[in-house]
């Protein structure tokens, strides 16, 4: 494009950061890109945070493989700045945070709704602006800053589901939360917000007593007791709901800390828990019911952020802040595994 006096137009270009031909943190890459333009049902988003999950780690190394030149991230939360001309549901300076799969809007999962994930097959908010359609987003909770919202689309939202739709928590249960992660911490707050008794696993005295201050009932270290599972059973009779975050190297002893008749919600493979081996007899002769997850719906993101308006309940943010352009070093702190709740990228 020019102008009549011959001078060319710059086009306006946004920063992303993108993983470049081979996965490793050295090939996070900061480019530019034209800005984006809204077709009718769609908006453009202005994002100002994004939050580390083990599922952008693992994207990151290269466990979960993407195209090339993939924008990572499955959480954002900013500002509409633009909206096509059919959008009714959105309006220019709405708030609002991405959705892990932009195709479940409710109902039960299917291939089809699950088949976009952001920043897998599709890409993610490490950018300065997205276009997406208008259903692809949820409103952020009242009084939220866009830091707070953006740990809520991945680790929040397993956790409600986790608890409230698929668990079907009830008032005086016990839950189990492991370790410190954004996820199980935002499940203490939903656990104890519905009237739950915590408890938790964890690393360190330090970890330990924290959790104590946000009321859990009892912490035990895994790292000084390899048979957690046993010791909370003995302690506890045996805890009706738990959020197993390790995969192979935590359900054995989520098994052995479940009472009989309990529920354990498996959603996640932290450290090498891709594969290990559980007591079938355990299992099934303490009647237990398990069932893997894997985040949720729009609907549910929606239910989520209503009772975080009534509850008033915020998330627990690491005290290290990193900048758009300090991804690699946030994945790095993460895998140092010293962070107490979310990491998060603000902008």
């Amino acid at each position: 494009m020019v102008i009549p006096c011959g001078c060319p137009i710059k086009q306006p270009n946004m920063k992303v950061i993108s993983i470049q031909q081979a996965a490793g943190f050295d090939n996070l890459q900061i480019e530019e890109r034209p800005d984006p333009s809204p077709k009718a049902n769609e908006v453009v988003v202005k994002w100002h945070a994004t939050s580390l999950n083990y599922h952008d780690y693992l994207v990151a190394v290269g466990g979960i493989p993407v195209q090339d030149k993939r924008i990572p991230m499955s959480d954002g939360a900013g500002e509409i700045v633009e909206v096509g001309a059919d959008v009714r549901q959105w309006k220019v300076g709405d708030k609002v945070m991405s959705l892990f799969f932009p195709a479940w809007q409710e109902g039960e999962p299917t291939f089809q709704k699950i088949v976009l994930v952001s920043g897998e097959t599709v890409d993610g908010y490490m950018a300065e602006m997205s276009v997406l359609p208008e259903t692809a987003l949820t409103a952020i909770p009242q009084n939220y800053s866009y830091t707070e919202a953006a740990t809520l689309p991945c680790a929040g939202l397993t956790a409600w589901n986790g608890l409230m739709n698929t668990g079907k928590l009830q008032a005086g249960q016990s839950v189990l939360i492991e370790g410190t992660g954004g996820m199980s911490l935002l499940g203490l707050q939903f656990a104890k917000a519905a009237g739950a008794i915590v408890y938790a696993t964890t690393s360190s005295q330090e970890k330990a007593e924290r959790l104590k201050s946000l009321g859990v009932e009892a912490v035990v270290n895994y790292r000084e007791d390899e048979r957690w599972g046993k010791t909370l059973f003995k302690m506890t009779g045996g805890i009706d709901h738990i959020l197993d975050v390790g995969g192979g190297s935590t359900m054995r002893q989520s098994i052995e800390a479940a009472r009989i008749g309990g529920y354990i919600t498996s959603i996640g493979i932290l450290g090498n828990g891709r594969k290990g081996d559980i007591t079938f007899p355990k299992l099934f002769f303490k009647f237990i019911t398990m069932k893997g997850i894997a985040v949720g719906s729009r609907a549910m993101q929606n239910q989520m952020v209503k009772a975080i308006n009534v509850n008033q309940i915020k998330p627990i943010i690491d005290a290290k802040i990193f900048a758009f352009d300090q991804l690699a070093d946030a994945f790095q702190y993460q895998a140092s595994g010293q962070q107490f709740g979310k990491i998060v990228l603000e902008w």
